[in-house]
Parts: structure tokens; C-alpha cells; sequence
């Protein structure tokens, strides 16, 4: 079962968030994941399409997603959107601001209404929200993974916690995609 990681990453927060949920998905047996960073500039469209779940990544610029991931998104259209190549893929997300709250949901509605447009089906984040620092989903997403990380190097943030939520999604993500698959075969 392959799940592609397709993200963006600035200044590299968002990638090691990106790396924890590709830990997540390794830890469900079969689960490989292969991270496709946008910023690499040449997207492998056919590990895309041949992928049982595509999990997008960005950082939130601006209260969205970054440029290049919203480049990756409207150059889509043509190769997967129009012949419907993603559709019945799971689908999730994941974030990453500065701020505690950034806006980070608005980044993740835009890539679940991305998803949605390719008929895929979403996973969100199924932890209740917790308080501290030490807690996995202290932000309280629901829609997606959220991080957040101080104008720092990404050696120091995200934090633990933050990354704990992050391989938390790409593990459930995997299990979902997993679960799914099992029941089409049926």
C-alpha cells in the first residue's frame, strides 16, 4: 500500500512535520510512504495517481497554503482532476504557522476542498483537543495534523507533541486506506 506525502516546506518545519507522518505510516504493516516535496519542482504525476492515499502538507503563508503547493494544485487540473485519476484516494492534511493559531484551518479546508473536487475522501484528525505543551493535538484540529513553530531552526519545532500529531494522522491514514482497500476487495 503506497501513500504519498505531498508537501511544502519553506524553511523546514513543515518538512519534519512531513517526516512524522511518514513515521505514522510506517508503523502500519505493508504502509510505505514516499514524501514528494513541491519544492523539488518536478512532481512524479504517475506515483501520484498509482498511490492509495495522497496526504498534502504546506505551511500556512498568508492564513493559506504556500505558493507552490497551490501551483502543484491548479497544475492538477489537466492530469489528474479532469480524468479523474484521484478519485476514491484517501485524502488528509497537515499544517504548520508561526502563530498558535495562523489560520492554520483555513489551509486545511482548502486542500480538503482540493481533495474533495478530485473526489477523493478525507480522514481528519480523530484526537480530542488537549492542553500543554507535552499533549498530541494541543492545537485542536479536527480537519487535519497542526503545528506550530517559533521563528526558530526546525532542529527546536515543531515540538514533540506537535510531531507526535502529525505521525499520529499518517498512522490513521494508513489504517483507514488500509481498511478501505480490504472492504473494495470484497
Amino acid at each position: 500500500m503506497q501513500i504519498a506525502i505531498l508537501f511544502d516546506s519553506g524553511v523546514g518545519h513543515t518538512a519534519k512535520q512531513a517526516q512524522a507522518v511518514a513515521e505514522g505510516v510506517s508503523r502500519v504493516d505493508g504502509a510505505q510512504a514516499t514524501l514528494i516535496p513541491v519544492a523539488d519542482g518536478n512532481i512524479p504525476w504517475a506515483t501520484l495517481e498509482q498511490s492509495d492515499a495522497i496526504i498534502f502538507g504546506s505551511p500556512t503563508y498568508n492564513g493559506t497554503v504556500s505558493a507552490r503547493l497551490k501551483k502543484v494544485m491548479e497544475d492538477s487540473t489537466g492530469v489528474a482532476w479532469v480524468p479523474q485519476k484521484w478519485r476514491n484516494k484517501i485524502a488528509a492534511g497537515f499544517t504548520n504557522s508561526g502563530a498558535m493559531h495562523g489560520d492554520k484551518l483555513n489551509s486545511l479546508i482548502t486542500m480538503a476542498l482540493f481533495a474533495a473536487q478530485h473526489g477523493m475522501i478525507w480522514v481528519g484528525l480523530d484526537l480530542f483537543a488537549n492542553i500543554g505543551d507535552d499533549k498530541m493535538n494541543r492545537i485542536g484540529g479536527w480537519l487535519g495534523a497542526m503545528a506550530q513553530s517559533n521563528r526558530e531552526s526546525p532542529d527546536l519545532s515543531p515540538i514533540k507533541s506537535d510531531l507526535d500529531t502529525a505521525a499520529h494522522l499518517g498512522q490513521r491514514v494508513a489504517e483507514v486506506t488500509l481498511q478501505f482497500r480490504n472492504g473494495a476487495e470484497k
